[in-house]
């Protein structure tokens, strides 16, 4: 009895509940991948190999998730390549550090090139510099520095809950008047867990906006005070579920009945709060909620984690005098 109903529910995809044929390695309806829990595994434990520079083995890991991928998928395209990279040595996460080797660039620029490289290296930092400089000339040193640094959380969020699931990342970068961005490698990993890394940015934005609503409580500094408006709205504005924003891939693993919830609260809180960047994040989600990529099986702690960001949002910008972002 038991192995009967194991049987049907792997026919069934975990996603959309659709029907998935035999020996078909991804759901037609959705893309999910009928082994997606066992290629996350397996690339979890290639990616720690390579850390550890153990690149034979890290090979064979990859190699080994070939066969539970469509052949002309993006991720085995990615994997050939990759499995290419390690077996010329040259894996870009561990190349240098396993073997000590200097890039050859380097040693052709001469003394140049350990000063290029250095520099390179704390491309992060450079890219942070601009970034300050640059909002610094439109609003003040102060205010300039605070939102870099509001920025900086956001991303750090992406960042850490990337790396405490063991995934690699690279640290932030930030594009002067356009925003920053953190390059990870999702390669199977499960679509709830994309989703909980997208609101983690959102979720240290809302914490860093609150400590700067704190502390213009207790001081009343009316620096405080902005900062605190504009991060909690940019921040909201960042869950709105469509395009590049963090909201798109948080909204993923949500099905239509979670995306309607998350709606009917974004829109009650907008018009409660008097502030339109949620009504955004509300028509946003009626678009997602005609778009056919909606699973059919709940994520009641991904609903949970949308509705509680969006609300502390909202809740700070009602506390902190002003309207909209707080820039005019």
């Amino acid at each position: 009895m038991s192995s009967f109903s194991s049987e049907v529910a792997q026919k069934q995809c975990p996603r959309c509940a659709r029907e998935i044929p035999s020996g078909a390695l991804e759901c037609p309806q959705c893309r999910t991948l009928v082994h997606g829990d066992q290629m996350e595994q397996l690339a979890a434990h290639a990616r720690s190999l390579e850390a550890h520079g153990d690149l034979q083995e890290a090979r064979e890991k990859w190699l080994a998730c070939l066969p539970l991928l469509p052949a002309q998928s993006m991720q085995a395209e990615w994997i050939r390549n990759h499995v290419r990279e390690l077996d010329a040595g040259a894996s870009p996460q561990t190349s240098h550090h396993a073997s000590g080797s200097t890039p050859n660039w380097v040693k052709k620029l001469g003394p140049l090139g350990p000063i290029l490289l250095t520099l390179w290296k704390l491309k992060f930092l450079w890219s942070f510099v601009a970034f300050f400089g640059f909002y610094w000339t439109l609003w003040g040193a102060k205010f300039g520095i605070g939102f870099a640094v509001l920025i900086l959380i956001h991303e750090m969020g992406h960042f850490i809950d990337i790396k405490r699931r063991g995934l690699p990342a690279d640290m932030p970068m930030f594009l002067p008047g356009l925003g920053a961005y953190v390059k990870w490698n999702g390669l199977g990993v499960a679509v709830e867990a994309r989703s909980a890394i997208s609101l983690a940015g959102p979720c240290a934005g809302a914490l860093a906006a609150g400590v700067c609503y704190l502390l213009w409580h207790q001081t009343g500094y009316g620096l405080w005070a902005a900062l605190a408006r504009t991060g909690a709205w940019f921040n909201a504005l960042n869950l709105i579920p469509l395009w590049i924003f963090d909201g798109s891939n948080a909204t993923n693993a949500l099905s239509k009945l979670e995306r309607a919830v998350v709606l009917l609260v974004s829109a009650a809180l907008g018009y409660a709060v008097g502030e339109w960047v949620f009504g955004l994040v509300a028509a946003g989600m009626v678009i997602r909620l005609f778009t056919r990529d909606a699973p059919e099986e709940p994520s009641n702690p991904i609903t949970a984690y949308f509705v509680a960001v969006v609300t502390v949002l909202a809740m700070i910008l009602w506390l902190v005098p002003g309207q909209g972002n707080g820039l005019r």
